[in-house]
């Protein structure tokens, strides 16, 4: 049974989580720039070096300590949004302790992964000192490709249950979709994501061969096998269309891009903190602030494009199935089990949405037919 939640506690709690989301992000990057321009970040850079004089082992204890100073600020506002806010309407089933233990997983998975990297792109700064964006961008390529290739296997199972879908009609249903594809899935999963949200969720993941489908419990819990199928053939759109190899290309150009510039400004702000070489520690942080300003002004860009794949992959969904009805249903019960503001202000959807407002896919679908 889907509980209704007044439209007016809808567009509260996602004007609440966006104007939490701005304001930390807003806050950590004011606190980064205080720590470099009051010179702690330069103290932390002496404490790292009267440690260990080899500057990789510096790097590693000036990344934790800078981290943990950063997370200090940050923590806060994660934790309202997360977990306070979440249970505010009643959202969450996880306790307390559950939400730490699970972001702590999500730290102790990220370290062997952003160690590494941090590693070598400190590599690249001392080896290719200007030219360094160019050998992170490639690396970062490669890793994010072995992440998309293994999270399937690997990650993911570590933070959820994945369980096979028994042969029902359903699993006829999803398998019956995929064969008019050249698409080859090693198989289709359920996963408890109501260990830690009432939200409903499905997904494609992994590429070449640890493709998979993941049809969260809570949807198959609360949707018909109709609208279910609607949902699948939403993400099967996405494949149809190529979007998840246009999104790599995509991405990796941003990369590309975004580290290029950011190495410009990098080297060019260097004098107005007092600095004097891209490899300086104390310095390191002002490579988070420009990758951030510029994640801020190319995201609606990003969004935009995003917002255009949905728009193909419902339309794709309703030609396949042949059922307006279940989309415009299951649309409906998506917003209501995920508390999503169906008709969000027009610069606030422009910006910050990386999918259409419900009432705008539903009209487009409508329109379609």
């Amino acid at each position: 049974m889907i509980e209704t939640v007044p439209s007016v506690n809808v567009k509260r709690y996602n004007r609440t989580k966006l104007l939490v989301s701005l304001t930390g992000g807003t806050v950590s990057f004011l606190f980064t720039i205080a720590l470099v321009t009051s010179n702690v970040t330069r103290s932390v850079e002496q404490y790292a070096f009267s440690v260990s004089s080899n500057p990789y082992i510096a790097l590693l204890i000036f990344s934790a300590l800078f981290g943990s100073l950063s997370s200090i600020v940050s923590s806060p506002f994660s934790f309202f949004s997360g977990f306070i806010l979440e249970h505010r309407y009643s959202m969450s089933n996880q306790t307390f302790i559950q939400w730490l233990w699970e972001n702590f997983k999500g730290l102790l998975v990220s370290i062997p992964i952003i160690t590494p990297l941090a590693l070598l792109v400190y590599f690249f700064l001392f080896t290719f000192n200007s030219f360094w964006w160019f050998p992170v961008a490639v690396t970062l390529f490669v890793v994010s490709i072995g992440l998309s290739r293994i999270a399937p296997i690997i990650i993911l199972p570590l933070f959820y249950k994945l369980t096979p879908l028994e042969e029902s009609p359903l699993k006829q249903k999803i398998t019956s979709l995929t064969r008019s594809t050249k698409m080859i899935v090693e198989g289709i999963y359920s996963f408890n994501l109501s260990k830690t949200t009432k939200k409903a969720n499905a997904a494609f993941t992994g590429i070449g061969k640890s493709k998979r489908i993941l049809l969260g419990d809570t949807l198959i819990e609360n949707f018909s096998e109709d609208e279910i199928e609607t949902v699948f053939a939403h993400e099967l759109g996405h494949y149809s269309h190529g979007h998840i190899w246009k999104g790599i290309v995509v991405g990796t150009a941003s990369i590309f891009a975004g580290l290029y510039l950011t190495s410009l400004a990098y080297s060019a702000s260097l004098e107005w903190f007092g600095f004097t070489s891209i490899t300086q520690l104390a310095a390191l942080p002002l490579l988070t602030l420009w990758l951030g300003i510029y994640s801020l002004f190319t995201s609606p860009l990003g969004n935009i494009l995003s917002r255009k794949h949905e728009f193909e992959a419902d339309l794709y969904a309703v030609k396949r199935t042949k059922n307006l009805p279940a989309f415009v249903s299951t649309m409906n019960k998506l917003a209501e089990m995920n508390l999503a503001d169906k008709t969000p202000h027009p610069i606030v959807e422009f910006l910050f949405y990386s999918h259409p407002s419900i009432d705008k896919r539903i009209r487009a679908a409508e329109q379609s037919v």
